[in-house]
């Protein structure tokens, strides 16, 4: 169970029998990793303990304040994962998070009785149909080749009551993919449209004509984060007799909503992907749970038969056996990738590809 600050330190003296028993830059090298958290950490609020004396697995509560000003309470573990899917640096702080958040007002309606269908009726829903009482739903589904029974079976679990009882087609509900992806989330209006797992709909734009482990030309893939990586692929090119113009790979399990991931530099020669990893200008890329997704998406292409050499900026440290550390594009760096490139393909093979 987490302690305090004061209750943490007394004890770790204790059980270590020292004064001072985690020294002033011990731990450098765990927090030089989060420049943002860097700055929230004030020793005087956390009675004099200093960031780089507290490992990061600690179970202590610590005082930390955002560049807004807000003072909160919060683990060292809870704050390294707290970059999710935003890149806004309010993610870090719960009180800028929850300003930054839109709330939704939902107003209680009176009870306005049932339509002849059975289900509740919406006094905020003008009806147009004064010869039909039947909720808009029903009436909708007169004209499709779906039943609200078929509707309530494709339905995940935790939504198949909110379907059954649904009067419109605007709500949003969680569905189950029939090929077993991951559940996902769409209006009743676009499940009758056709557009229904995400997943299965991407798939069929591209990846579904390559076979599992193949690299290909996604229409998927976004462009490149910054201008090193396409210097860097310049680069290997003229190390390399290799084909650099593919920007995708395919998966056997789903990325997302996605059976394909887009690595950085791919070589399907070698069958090598290379990522070119910084934090980005606040901080917040390739640490916390963007490392976890990173990891994931290492382990979806090392199960097809892949390999992953990541190159990690600044203050990021390897996740892989093959990662490399660097300060920029550099031709010392491209000697240090082909290198790498032998010791995981083997010599012999990558001197093949040499110009």
């Amino acid at each position: 169970m987490p302690e305090s600050v004061e209750q943490w330190w007394a004890r770790r003296q204790w059980t270590k029998a020292l004064d001072t028993p985690y020294v002033i830059g011990q731990y450098r090298a765990e927090w030089e990793r989060y420049p943002v958290l860097i700055r929230q950490y004030h020793p005087d609020l956390n009675h004099g303990v200093v960031l780089t004396q507290i490992p990061p697995a600690a179970d202590v509560y610590l005082v930390w304040e955002c560049d807004a000003g807000h003072r909160f309470v919060a683990t060292p573990a809870e704050q390294r994962a707290r970059p999710a899917g935003s890149r806004r640096r309010s993610t870090w702080c719960p009180e800028c998070t929850a300003l930054a958040t839109a709330r939704r007002v939902v107003t209680p309606s009176p009870d306005a009785g049932t339509y002849v269908c059975g289900h509740a009726r919406d006094p905020r829903w003008i009806e147009n149909d004064p010869d039909d009482d039947r909720c808009y739903l029903c009436r909708r589904l007169d004209r499709e080749t779906l039943t609200r029974e078929q509707l309530v079976t494709m339905a995940a679990p935790r939504s198949r009551v909110e379907v059954s009882q649904a009067t419109n087609t605007g709500g949003r509900f969680a569905w189950q993919c029939e090929h077993g992806h991951p559940s996902y989330e769409a209006t009743i209006e676009k499940i009758l449209g056709g557009r229904r797992c995400p997943v299965c709909r991407h798939a069929r734009a591209g990846a579904d004509a390559v076979p599992v482990g193949d690299a290909f030309v996604s229409r998927w893939a976004p462009a490149p984060a910054s201008a090193a990586e396409p210097e860097l692929r310049r680069r290997l090119g003229e190390r390399l007799e290799v084909d650099l113009g593919n920007n995708a790979v395919r998966v056997a399990r789903p990325f997302f909503s996605h059976l394909e991931v887009w690595p950085d530099i791919i070589i399907p020669e070698l069958r090598v992907a290379i990522e070119y990893d910084t934090t980005g200008r606040d901080g917040l890329e390739h640490v916390g749970r963007r490392e976890d997704t990173d990891k994931r998406k290492d382990r979806l292409l090392r199960g097809v038969g892949w390999e992953v050499v990541r190159i990690r900026c600044g203050k990021l440290r390897p996740i892989g056996p093959f990662d490399l550390t660097a300060s920029g594009v550099t031709n010392a760096l491209v000697d240090r990738i082909v290198d790498r490139l032998g010791e995981i393909r083997g010599e012999l093979i990558v001197g093949a590809y040499r110009r």
